[in-house]
């Protein structure tokens, strides 16, 4: 069977997606799959998610609006850094106009990809050190976590198919 190992170290919406759909999906083709979450992509397994959209430094990002006429969704508006960096609370607006905007077009939520994620057995592996760096409590996560330091992951990895970074 083939075999998927990934590290997740990013926590925004937009980088939330990735890991989820790559393990979902390969967990659906019969890969083992395993995830290996570190840094800000720990909050990722937590049970209460916040996730915003970090537009600043992300010069590809167009803002699309998820209402209003088709011709009106279509429309790039690129917001300049000045303004996203600059506007209290631009990040969680700009999460909520990509959660619609997801909604809209039929996208599962990461909540849902990361319960399909269980469902399919995919390791969600929580790293301890960052854990205890950042004073995370086991509580907070998600049932089904699993919590090891980076050999752990490098066990899986080291005899996968696939091994990617996000």
């Amino acid at each position: 069977m083939p075999k998927l190992a990934m590290i997740a170290t990013q926590g925004t919406l937009d980088w939330a997606y990735p890991p989820f759909i790559l393990a979902t999906a390969a967990a659906a083709m019969g890969w083992d799959v395993g995830i290996f979450f570190t840094f800000y992509g720990l909050p990722l397994l937590k049970k209460d998610l916040k996730l915003p959209v970090t537009p600043v430094g992300n010069p590809a990002m167009p803002m699309k609006m998820p209402f209003g006429s088709e011709g009106f969704q279509n429309i790039n508006w690129p917001i300049p850094n000045a303004i996203t960096s600059n506007i209290p609370g631009f990040e969680n607006f700009a999460g909520s106009m990509m959660k619609k905007g997801f909604k809209n077009k039929g996208v599962a939520s990461v909540e849902e990809l990361r319960d399909m994620a269980v469902e399919m057995d995919v390791k969600l592996i929580a790293c301890q050190m960052t854990m205890d760096v950042f004073g995370f409590k086991r509580e907070e996560f998600i049932e089904g976590t699993e919590y090891a330091g980076a050999a752990a992951y490098l066990e899986f990895a080291v005899d996968s198919d696939v091994n990617l970074f996000i």
